[in-house]
């Protein structure tokens, strides 16, 4: 049994993933090194850095699984059933009446308590 087949890691993919890693690194280091160029410019070449370090990264195992899961995540958000919008402004409402009734419940219980320690303490008057 292969154990680098058992990880799905091969020297390859980590080397991918190093020039993937290498070049957006390259790429930012580019925008602070060129002070004297334009910041869209610079702007511009951090994001050919990154997508060409999307591009590298995708191409490895560990890539091609994140790719999986993230096709997977998309199918499974179109199964949710979204709430109306009637039913998300009710849901709004009843969680502001509960913090409210929750805030008044702890202040009078904190008043409650701040008087008993003070009785105990002797420092109320």
């Amino acid at each position: 049994m292969d154990t680098k087949a058992d990880t799905g890691s091969t020297s390859l993919d980590t080397l991918k993933l190093a020039v993937a890693a290498a070049v957006l690194l390259g790429g930012l280091v580019a925008y602070y090194y060129y002070v004297d160029v334009a910041t869209v410019i610079r702007a511009l070449g951090v994001l050919v850095a990154f997508g060409l370090s999307v591009v590298i990264l995708l191409q490895s195992t560990q890539g091609k699984a994140l790719w999986r899961f993230i096709n997977a995540s998309r199918v499974e958000l179109r199964k949710v059933v979204w709430p109306t919008r009637d039913e998300a402004i009710q849901t709004t409402i009843a969680v502001f009446v509960f913090t409210l009734i929750m805030g008044v419940f702890f202040w009078l219980l904190d008043m409650f308590l701040l008087w008993l320690t003070r009785l105990l303490t002797g420092q109320g008057g």
